[in-house]
């Protein structure tokens, strides 16, 4: 009786020692689904389970607390995993740990409450964001301008915008699309939302959710945008006071030498960008290189930069990939000319050859921003009604995986900054 005691007492010290963490890789080839995982470690984290990301490790893994219901979701979303002992965890986390390396365990906290800035009727344009959260199941929920300019960003750590025109020129889609039955449902459907909302203009009502948005970075929120919310975002906050907008748009004339009047100071990313004029040209600004682009598709990708992992954990955060080099993709603004760039804006992927930035983080006041180029990751040239993309077909896309980094980074405990 004895000796049986003795070999239970075994048994269960050694499926303690041996069954402690749920380890996910994310390498090329240990991980079949990139894109589920952050949804198992959003649900981790919901669930209270102890939780690191393990920077510049075997693809950017993640370790998990140990438990019954996290490693079924692994099985039953198709999540490549391994169940490891507290002692073979304890060797990663101390090879990790040495000087020596580039690398470096952080500790997620708590699962950040997400909200996606987006109209209720999105046509003709669909959302890579949305899309890569609804297909890796992280929860979120979606506001519009009504509830910003209440102040209901307050209630989230991370926002999203969808693809928007801040700048009230409805995407500059004037010239190819003003006479199509969904631009002109768009523009009616924006003039009538101003107006109940107090405001005789769209311009001047999306500038107001700007500085809304703006004042909550600057409070502390992190905001992530791709392809035309990026630099219409900082071109609406650049013009304030001053009517960039012409005729077809808002009903009168934009100000004379309106260019002149443009106050950089009040960007986040941008500075010394040259309006677009033409209101029958797809594009806002010299910020986008679209138009100047002369590189073939298939020779089209950017490369991700390298950052201490120590000592710039969120730059690692964010660049955490399989790959250094991502497939490019177009979208109405697709990269960012390097010479509109703030100094203090860091280049976290570019394609070096077209000097031209693909990927871009900054701090405004206690927050955060992140901007990404381009419309989809996974369709290069997405055009208007185009069908959405399939991730299923997709689900090691390096480009999505960029999108989901900062999904999760608001989790990660902050540390005290080194001196």
């Amino acid at each position: 009786m004895k000796k049986l005691l003795t070999i239970l007492t075994f048994l269960l010290i050694s499926n303690s020692i041996w069954a402690s963490f749920i380890y996910i890789p994310m390498s090329h080839d240990n991980q079949v689904n990139h894109l589920k995982s952050y949804g198992i470690v959003y649900f981790s984290l919901e669930a209270g389970l102890k939780s690191k990301w393990l920077l510049n490790y075997d693809g950017g893994a993640f370790l998990i607390e140990n438990n019954k219901i996290a490693e079924n979701e692994c099985k039953i979303r198709g999540v490549s995993y391994q169940i490891i002992s507290d002692a073979k965890a304890q060797l990663i986390l101390q090879e990790i740990s040495s000087p020596s390396s580039n690398q470096d365990a952080i500790i997620l906290e708590k699962a950040p409450k997400i909200v996606v800035y987006s109209p209720e009727d999105k046509m003709p344009w669909d959302d890579a964001v949305t899309m890569v959260l609804t297909y890796a199941e992280i929860p979120f929920d979606v506001i519009y301008d009504k509830e910003v300019l209440e102040d209901k960003l307050l209630l989230y750590e991370w926002l999203h915008l969808h693809h928007e025109d801040f700048t009230g020129q409805y995407g500059k889609f004037y010239g190819s699309f003003r006479t199509a039955p969904w631009y002109l449902e768009a523009k009616k459907n924006s003039e009538k939302k101003a107006l109940e909302l107090g405001f005789s203009k769209v311009s001047e009502e999306k500038l107001a959710v700007a500085k809304k948005i703006r004042d909550y970075v600057i409070g502390g929120g992190f905001m992530f945008a791709m392809c035309s919310a990026t630099d219409s975002f900082d071109i609406a906050l650049s013009a304030e006071g001053v009517d960039i907008a012409e005729a077809m748009f808002d009903g009168d004339a934009s100000d004379l030498n309106y260019q002149s009047k443009i106050n950089y100071n009040k960007t986040f990313a941008f500075k010394d960008f040259q309006l677009v004029k033409n209101p029958r040209t797809y594009e806002f600004s010299n910020i986008d290189t679209t138009d100047k682009r002369i590189i073939p598709k298939t020779s089209d990708y950017f490369s991700l930069g390298e950052f201490s992992a120590k000592w710039d954990p969120v730059p690692t955060m964010l660049t955490q990939n399989h790959t250094v080099l991502v497939k490019g993709f177009m979208g109405q603004t697709t990269a960012f000319n390097r010479n509109t760039i703030k100094s203090n804006v860091l280049v976290l992927g570019e394609n070096k050859t077209n000097r031209e930035a693909r990927y871009i983080h900054g701090t405004k006041g206690k927050g955060m921003f992140t901007f990404y180029g381009g419309h989809d990751p996974e369709d290069y040239s997405h055009r208007v009604n185009d069908p959405k993309t399939e991730l299923d077909l997709h689900p090691t896309s390096p480009g999505y995986r960029l999108i989901l980094n900062n999904v999760l980074f608001p989790a990660a405990k902050k540390k005290k900054q080194k001196t």
